[in-house]
């Protein structure tokens, strides 16, 4: 198995100059995502979407460990798929369900390598290329607890990864790493925008040892602390060839960076003191918890790293009610880029500060919200909940589209609303009516005996005096 292909320069982001305006909160262009940088860490937080605990766990301690599995499936460069492994159905079982036949020809990025029970159903489907992270695989070789043999692997574990690579030498598909090098400087970038963006403007004061959790939770979670362990996972997964140097020790560092990026994200929008409250307006539909809301505007914030605006990046995700998996169903996800087929700068760049209107960037830029309604994988149904979760207030230009297409729900930041800037306004949010829309809001203080609680959160379905009682254990684990 080699390391996935790389794109061009100018794919990847490389090439872009960073351009930083201290005047903007939000992601400002600079080094940019590969589409490979992306797909790898959706993957990777799609791993941790939140779920209720299973009432009963089964495994037995230190015996045959599932780890779980995030998962983002793509066809020709457009993500159509985002999974996790649930209480019943691994990450790539959902993605049978959901695609079928559909995932013929389409990349899937696993944030492990997926077992063999996927594996051959998802070859079966005619994937055309299947690349994972390259750390402990679904069935865990990491073996932990009291009766667990230190240092030994499984005999489950070694089964599955004969069984895995034994589909692997037989399968059309291609199997391959998901791992590529950032953009230089994208580890800074992306600390320093995250520090600085709308959610943690929430803040009165920024936590500096925010950001040292976060890397220090994530990389407990995708990296193999021992060199020696990691080896020997690789060699069971017959990845022979990372375990020589140099290449072992870049893929270390390049692992490292990674998750350093996802820490960063993922530290931008705080967790203990704030949260999205709603904004009046009728009750349609149920929300969801402001677990699965922070999540999911992690994921719009991932994909706003992707953004060709030359000063503000923008990210949008769609998710449709529960399907008949229990699940969230993904409708359509973006950010906001020039129209496709198009080169960086054939286009005007500037903002409003040009005096030239002509060479303004508004009438040119596709919006984040209209790339995810644009190429949406389905249409929503009437009776469901279709939640936006967008990393900036909706424009006037966007307003009547999220309203024609079904959107119920809207989770996104008050920057800009109520302005005007000319070319470009944000009048029409406040006034959008039947929608129900949730702003992130610093969480109002209560005495000290209440310092757990994390977030303000106004569900429609309960009532005021249950309000109260909700917000006194909202907090995360």
């Amino acid at each position: 198995m080699e390391e996935s292909c790389r794109e061009s320069p100018a794919e990847s982001g490389q090439a872009l100059p960073l351009t930083r305006d201290s005047s903007s909160q939000t992601i400002s262009l600079g080094p940019r995502f590969s589409k490979i940088n992306l797909f790898s860490l959706l993957s990777l937080w799609l791993e941790l979407f939140p779920q209720e605990r299973p009432e009963d766990n089964n495994n037995p301690v230190g015996v045959n460990i599932i780890r779980s599995v995030g998962l983002v499936v793509v066809r020709e460069s457009k993500v159509v798929g985002l999974h996790y492994s649930g209480h019943e159905l691994h990450a790539g079982q959902a993605a049978i369900i959901q695609h079928a036949a559909r995932l013929a020809d389409c990349q899937l990025y696993f944030s492990r390598r997926p077992c063999a029970t996927c594996l051959k159903m998802i070859i079966n489907a005619g994937v055309s290329q299947i690349s994972f992270w390259p750390g402990d695989p679904e069935v865990s070789m990491l073996r932990s607890g009291p009766h667990a043999p230190a240092g030994q692997i499984s005999e489950e574990a070694t089964l599955d990864a004969v069984a895995t690579e034994k589909l692997k030498s037989n399968s059309r598909s291609h199997i391959c790493l998901l791992l590529q090098p950032l953009a230089t400087g994208m580890v800074q970038f992306v600390g320093e925008t995250s520090r600085e963006c709308d959610f943690m403007a929430t803040l009165t004061d920024d936590d500096p040892g925010l950001n040292t959790e976060e890397v220090f939770y994530f990389s407990k979670r995708f990296l193999i602390e021992d060199c020696h362990q990691h080896r020997e996972i690789l060699n069971q997964m017959h990845l022979e060839n990372f375990c020589v140097e140099p290449y072992f020790s870049n893929l270390r560092h390049n692992m490292r960076q990674v998750v350093k990026v996802l820490a960063a994200v993922v530290a931008g929008v705080p967790q203990q003191h704030c949260g999205f409250h709603r904004s009046a307006s009728p009750p349609h539909h149920e929300g969801v918890s402001q677990e699965v809301a922070r999540h999911c505007i992690i994921q719009a914030r991932l994909l706003a790293y992707r953004t060709e605006d030359p000063k503000v990046g923008v990210g949008a995700v769609v998710w449709a009610g529960l399907n008949g998996l229990g699940r969230l169903s993904l409708v359509g996800c973006g950010y906001n880029a020039y129209p496709a087929g198009s080169q960086y700068a054939e286009y005007p760049l500037m903002d409003d500060k040009q005096e030239d209107r002509k060479r303004r960037k508004y009438r040119y830029i596709i919006h984040a919200e209209q790339n995810a309604l644009t190429f949406r994988t389905r249409d929503i149904n009437p009776e469901e909940a279709a939640m936006l979760f967008v990393t900036k207030c909706p424009c006037d230009e966007c307003i009547p589209l999220i309203r024609s297409a079904g959107i119920t729900h809207i989770y996104t930041t008050d920057h800009d609303r109520d302005r005007n800037k000319g070319d470009i306004s944000y009048l029409r949010f406040s006034n959008l009516k039947g929608i129900q829309k949730f702003i992130v809001s610093k969480l109002i203080c209560f005495p000290p005996f209440f310092k757990k609680i994390s977030f303000v959160f106004a569900a429609p379905w309960i009532s005021p005096e249950a309000e109260y009682c909700h917000l006194a254990y909202s907090g995360f684990p």
